[in-house]
Parts: structure tokens; C-alpha cells; sequence
């Protein structure tokens, strides 16, 4: 296979000297225009802030300029690129479908047709025989074959047609199926324009609605349409109804959320009488419901509080009816059970579960307990159906579902929480879908070597029927390996409870016949913020790093939720350090452990995980022989100090507030990557942004990859090819934070992205 470097075998495994490659040319300099920032006594002078402005020429400019030098850059690379994207290529069945799912008197289902790059929305009418047993188990539909009687209700390939991008915020269909509501992104910048189709004449409604948020949903009769509004910091704050046929100024305010550092949505109860709108942050939420009518001409109902933001809860909410009485399943973070007078309730951090009438859900003095709190078994959500209730539960790392009759909920008769059983020992089993009236709950079942499954669980059987496992060529799972690694946090800033010393869980994948010998090249990806959790799943793409003879390993670092609330409580606000320690040490550990090559490690991180990758290169840089940054939060502490910016008031519970608190302005001074760039030897660097990105705006990696270039003193003259360390900023101009739109630009970013880890690593050819 043609590659961009000299062969890496499995009984040679040290890297042949590449071919001395041309020096690198000079890379873009942005000039300095000094603008001082002053907060709470300190002044930090910030050169590069006038490449903020995306509409001023000069900047487009500038980042034209900095994609053709890493097109330069990189251009030795291309081959393998080429290689990469062949091989997910070939992992993956191109044409395919998604199991049909029921809603109503239809099965729903998405097919992909090789050489598209989006899917295609599609319906097929389902058959009430009285057997519920057939009536939910869904039609086998075979990959490019139509049916009698499907329609395609929307096809994303016609709809991105003659646009730089697009993306749906959300799909719904009315309750009688003639209606379909879509909401559409053309531009990546999250904001989308809501559009009605009649299903029978294929149809367009004069209705639609520009600057919608995600999340769309019918009411029961089909004549109103609920949706979000984002205000200018794109914070969905406004929910309202649109009634079909009357001009968007008639459409109904039904709740509007003015603490900016709150957030709104909204959902409908699994039997669709209750509209339910939920407020909160990672700190506190609140929940409203609203009864929905059942005949057009009736007005809907008034917002009824739940529970209350006032009560301090972090929480969710699922209304149920239980012998003709409504309730609600709360999962909760308190436990008013232990409740005193002087201390309130008592935490309880994993959550428990507690079921309300609708008479005293205001008042938790009369919750009823479900599932009490535990030290090691998080309880994520809940969902029930007409007969049971399933909880998303997070234990020994992995997330699971638990199922248990509806029947005796909350009194002595309730039965015992039943578990799917599964071979493997690190997998993930999440709901997929508990449509009210089946007797299947849908499961998605996947593992990171084990390609995904979709199973219907039996409620009344427990028995488990696999709807689809989704087809991989050429991948055989017998040939890797995955094993769970602890690596003790050396550096950590506070030991974890009762003063324990805190180990980091470690997901290490490899082939089989990889060989303990101390020679094999690695990378080393982590996340760690917002109590977000790396689960088990197979990545196609990853396979091309594995097949290379790369020991793959998940750093799952505090400020995830891999081991519960304390986890995540330890790696955010004025603990965050201990996130960039963890992945230190972790990759300290990899290492020593013999397995592999202490100079050939890579790190890569996304987001967040771009903050993480900023600030481990800060702490330890020598550890590295490049890095990869996926929309990189590196600039965090000018973003935050920012309120006008997209999200930055909802960000204050994650980071802490540096415009109140001086406190947390020295502690994010101390680490925010953009500010601490040291004059020491770095690794090469690849910075990859999207041009209309509103979660991490493409000025942070475009000031963070000119701050790194003037700073270090790293070789960065050299190719990669030949040892050398350049700095490269790669922007996606049509783009959003998940980059371009399309499966086959996804797998194009992805084999651009391991192109560069590889090459750095002179890990180039398949063993």
C-alpha cells in the first residue's frame, strides 16, 4: 500500500529514516495589534485579537493563507490519506438503512445510498393484526431495495443540494401522518429555519420560521407546532406554539428563561398529553408542564411548576399513570428522605429515583423512593413505556439499562430492576427508543471493538431480540483486543473521597499480535469536561490507527461521568488542573508500562478535549510527538470573560464565573492554553477549526497557533516526515464544530487527522 513514510512491520517496529524532505516554507504571520484585557488587578496583552472578525476581509485572508501553508505542509501526506479513507471506505456498507422504528401507524426508517453523502428519510405503513408481539416487530427492509407502499417523507441529499452545508435540528411528524415538520442549517452556525411539508402532496406549507434552536414537536391534533428560540449569545431562552396557517408574530409565548446562564427545552410525555419544559444548568434545573388538548379548537393548557429551581435539584422528570392516577418519575440528586432540620436532605450525587402524585409533586416531603442512592452506580435518566419504567444507569465506567415493572412502583410489591446480559466486559448498552404503546424497549448495544447492535428487549420475557448488527467488511473483532488499565494520578491536586488515592481508568485497545516489546507508537485521547463519558463504540476510522500497530488508550480523566457525579465534580470549576493531570499521568504511565515507545505518543482531544490538549502540551510537552486539536477551547478564560459571546453565561457553571470571582480568574489565568504557551520544545501541532463554528469560535486555535509559533522553541523548520515539528492551522470555511457536513468530508477530516499522528509517529504502513 502506497504511504507517505518508510514501512512500519510487526517484527521491526523501529521506524526507518524517512527521505530528508524540503524545509518547511514560512508559515502565515498575523501582525500584532496589542489589546490589553484588565480584570481584578492583573492586565494580560493580547495580540492577535483582531482575528475575531470573521467579516473583515484581512481575516479570511489570513486563514486562506494559513489552509494553503498546511496544504504545503502536509502535502507528503496525501497518499496516506488516500489510504485511510480507501480502508473506512471499504469497513463500511455503503448502502444501508437504520431499523424501522414505529410511530403511530408507520415504521420509520433512514436508508444511505453509496455516493451520497446524507440520508434519506423514509415510511412504510405498519399493520395492527391485534398480535402486539407482530405488530412492533419491525418489517426487514433490505439495503437499496424499495418496498411496496414506502415514501420518502425527506431526502437530505435534495435538500443540501447547491448548499455549502447542512444539518437537520429536528424531525417530526403529526399524529395523523400527513405533516411533516424539518428544521434546516445551511450555514453550520446551529441555527435553523423550521419548514412544514404535507406528506400526501409532497408540499411545501407557506409556514416557516427562520432562527430556530433544535428540538421541534406536534401537538396531539397536528395544528400547532412547539419549538426554541436562541437569543444572540445562542442560548435557547423562548419556547413557543406555532398555529398552522397564521403569521409567525401570532405564535403563542409559552415560557421565556432571562437568567443567562440558564438553558430551556422542551419534550413531549411518552403518551403525548403533557408538553414538558425543562430550565436548568449542570448545577440546578427546574421543570414545567403543560396539559395538551386533544381537539384544535381548544386552548392549551397553563404552565404547572414540577419541581422547582428553588429546590436546588438537579433532575429529570417523566410523567406516567399509575391505576388511572397521574404521577411523575423523578431521578434526583438530593434525598429528602434523610432530610434535617439543620443539614436540609442529604446528597445524593449518583441520583436516586422517586415517583410523586400529580397533587404533591411540588412538595418532595411526599416523594415516594424508587431506587435509593449508591456510591457506585450512577442513575443517568429514566423513560417508561405503559407497563414499565427503564433506567440509563453508569456503572464500573459503562453505561446500562435496567428495566422493572410499573406495576407496585414505589411500595413494598415493587419488583426487582431486571439487566440485560452481555459477554463483554467493557461495552455500552443505552435506550435507542421506548415508543409508550410496544412491548419492546429498543436498545443500542456496541462495545469498542464489537460493531453496534440494535436489540428489542422483551419487557415481559426478558428476552432479547437483535433487530440488526451492523455490518463491518473485513473487520474481525477476534484480532484486537480492549482491557481496562488504572493509572494512579500522581500529580493530582486533591486526592479523591476519604482521601484515597485516585486512580484514572484507562480503555486500552490493540491488535492481538501486538507485541510487549516497548516499541510500539500510541495515541492517547481524552475529553473530561461538562460530565461527559468516552463509552465504548466501535469507530471504523480507528481501525486505521490500530492496523498501523498503534496501542489506542481512552484517558478517561476527571471532569467525565465514567465514575459518577464526584468525577466529574473533581475536574471542573476550581479543580479543572486535575483534568490535565490526569491525562499526564495517564500518558506517563503508558509510557513505563513496555508497551510502548516512550518517544513515539501522540495526543489528540476535541472541544473540551482541545482545552485539554492545550494545556497537557503547556505541562508537558516533552511527552509528545504531536498532537491533534479538534476545535480547540484554548483562548477559555477571554471566551468567559465574554457574557456576549455564544454560550459563555451557561459556561459559568462549568469553568466558575472570572468576571465576579477573582479567585477563579487567577486559576483559569493559570491554565488556559492560550496564555501559558512556553518557550521550550513542543511537539508538531495541528490545530483544526470550522470557520462558523459557535461553540469554540475559530479565533481561539487561529490565535493559539500564532502564539505557539512565536513562543516555542521547537524545530518547527523540518517536514513531519523528517523529525520535524511544524504548527499548522487547518479551517474548514463552510463549517460548524462538527466540521463539514457529509459522511464521506467526515471521513476525509478523520484520514486527514490520523495521516498527521501517523506520519508523525513513522507508523505509516499497515502491519
Amino acid at each position: 500500500m502506497t504511504s507517505a513514510s518508510s514501512p512500519q512491520t510487526s517484527t521491526d517496529t523501529t521506524a526507518t529514516a524517512p527521505a530528508s524532505q524540503p524545509p518547511v516554507t514560512a508559515p502565515p504571520a498575523a501582525e500584532a495589534r496589542p489589546v490589553a484585557r484588565e480584570h481584578h488587578g492583573h492586565t494580560f496583552t493580547d495580540d492577535f485579537d483582531w482575528l475575531r472578525d470573521k467579516e473583515s476581509d484581512e481575516v479570511i485572508a489570513h486563514l486562506q493563507a494559513e489552509n494553503a501553508h498546511t496544504d504545503a505542509v502536509t502535502a507528503d501526506q496525501e497518499p496516506l490519506r488516500q489510504a485511510i479513507f480507501g480502508e473506512i471506505k471499504a469497513h463500511t456498507v455503503e448502502t444501508d438503512l437504520s431499523v424501522p422504528s414505529r410511530r403511530d401507524g408507520w415504521w420509520y426508517f433512514s436508508r444511505t445510498e453509496e455516493g451520497q453523502q446524507y440520508t434519506v428519510q423514509c415510511r412504510v405503513k405498519a399493520s395492527d393484526t391485534g398480535d402486539r408481539q407482530a405488530d412492533w416487530t419491525p418489517p426487514v427492509i433490505e439495503p437499496g431495495v424499495a418496498v411496496e407502499g414506502e415514501q420518502v417523507i425527506l431526502d437530505g441529499n435534495a435538500e443540501a443540494e447547491g448548499q455549502p452545508f447542512f444539518s437537520l435540528g429536528g424531525l417530526a411528524v403529526s399524529r395523523d401522518a400527513r405533516l411533516l415538520a424539518y428544521a434546516v442549517d445551511h450555514a453550520g452556525d446551529e441555527r435553523f429555519t423550521l419548514r412544514i411539508r404535507d406528506l400526501t402532496t409532497g408540499e411545501e406549507l407557506a409556514d416557516e420560521i427562520p432562527n430556530v434552536s433544535y428540538g421541534i414537536a406536534f401537538d396531539a391534533t397536528g395544528t400547532r407546532v412547539f419549538y426554541t428560540v436562541p437569543d444572540d449569545s445562542w442560548r435557547p431562552y423562548r419556547i413557543l406554539a406555532h398555529t398552522l396557517g397564521t403569521s409567525v408574530e401570532q405564535d403563542q409565548l409559552l415560557f421565556q428563561e432571562d437568567d443567562p446562564g440558564m438553558w430551556s427545552g422542551f419534550g413531549l410525555s411518552a403518551d403525548r398529553t403533557e408538553l414538558l419544559i425543562s430550565v436548568g444548568n449542570s448545577e440546578v434545573a427546574e421543570t414545567l408542564a403543560m396539559d395538551l388538548p386533544e381537539t384544535a379548537e381548544a386552548p392549551l393548557g397553563e404552565l404547572r411548576m414540577l419541581v422547582s429551581r428553588d429546590l436546588g435539584l438537579l433532575h429529570g422528570v417523566d410523567p406516567v399513570t399509575l391505576d388511572g392516577q397521574r404521577h411523575y418519575v423523578i431521578v434526583h440528586n438530593k434525598d429528602f428522605t434523610a432530610e434535617d432540620e439543620e443539614h436540609g436532605p442529604a446528597p445524593a450525587p449518583n441520583n436516586m429515583v422517586s415517583l410523586a402524585a400529580r397533587e404533591t409533586v411540588t412538595d418532595p416531603r411526599f416523594w415516594r423512593t424508587v431506587v435509593g442512592h449508591s456510591e457506585t452506580t450512577k442513575v443517568d435518566g429514566a423513560a417508561v413505556t405503559a407497563t414499565h419504567l427503564a433506567l440509563e444507569v453508569r456503572r464500573e465506567t459503562t453505561p446500562r439499562t435496567v428495566v422493572l415493572p410499573l406495576t407496585g412502583l414505589a411500595t413494598e410489591h415493587q419488583a426487582d430492576p431486571v439487566e440485560p446480559d452481555f459477554g463483554e466486559e467493557l461495552y455500552s448498552c443505552e435506550l435507542a427508543g421506548a415508543p409508550f404503546e410496544s412491548p419492546f424497549l429498543r436498545l443500542a448495544y456496541s462495545s469498542w471493538i464489537t460493531p453496534s447492535q440494535v436489540l428489542d428487549f422483551d419487557v415481559a420475557s426478558g428476552e432479547l431480540h437483535q433487530r440488526r448488527q451492523v455490518e463491518v467488511p473485513g473487520h474481525d473483532p477476534d484480532q484486537y483486543l480492549v482491557e481496562r488499565w488504572w493509572a494512579p494520578a500522581d500529580s493530582s491536586q486533591m486526592a479523591g473521597a476519604g482521601g484515597r488515592p485516585v486512580a484514572i481508568p484507562l480503555t486500552v485497545i490493540r491488535r492481538r499480535d501486538t507485541e510487549w516489546d516497548g516499541t510500539n507508537p500510541c495515541v492517547v485521547y481524552g475529553y473530561g469536561s461538562y460530565e461527559m463519558s468516552m463509552d465504548p463504540a466501535l469507530s471504523v476510522a480507528r481501525l486505521s490507527l490500530l492496523d498501523r500497530g498503534v496501542v489506542y488508550v481512552v484517558a478517561h480523566v476527571r471532569g467525565g461521568g465514567e465514575l459518577g457525579r464526584g468525577w466529574y465534580d473533581d475536574g471542573k470549576k476550581l479543580a479543572k488542573k486535575n483534568s490535565f493531570t490526569d491525562f499526564v499521568d495517564a500518558t506517563r504511565f503508558m509510557a513505563q508500562s513496555g508497551w510502548v515507545d516512550p518517544d513515539r505518543i501522540a495526543a489528540m482531544g476535541g472541544s473540551a478535549g482541545g482545552l485539554l490538549m492545550g494545556g497537557v502540551l503547556n505541562l508537558a510537552p516533552e511527552l509528545y510527538r504531536a498532537c491533534v486539536a479538534q476545535v480547540p477551547f484554548v483562548d477559555t478564560l477571554t471566551s468567559i470573560l465574554d457574557p456576549d459571546l455564544p454560550l459563555s453565561a451557561l459556561e459559568w457553571e462549568e469553568w466558575g464565573n472570572p468576571i465576579e470571582d477573582p479567585e477563579v480568574y487567577r486559576y483559569m489565568q493559570e491554565y488556559t492554553p492560550y496564555e501559558n504557551v512556553r518557550a521550550v520544545d513542543y511537539p508538531a501541532v495541528a490545530a483544526v477549526t470550522s470557520l462558523h463554528d459557535t461553540r469554540v469560535l475559530y479565533v481561539e486555535p487561529a490565535k493559539w497557533v500564532q502564539q505557539l509559533r512565536r513562543t516555542v522553541t521547537s524545530d518547527q523548520s523540518r517536514a513531519l516526515a523528517d523529525g520535524g515539528a511544524p504548527i499548522v492551522l487547518k479551517t474548514e470555511m463552510d463549517g460548524g464544530h462538527g466540521g463539514a457536513s457529509g459522511r464521506y468530508r467526515a471521513w476525509e477530516d478523520r484520514a486527514w487527522d490520523y495521516a498527521f499522528l501517523l506520519t508523525a509517529l513513522g507508523a505509516t504502513e499497515l502491519l
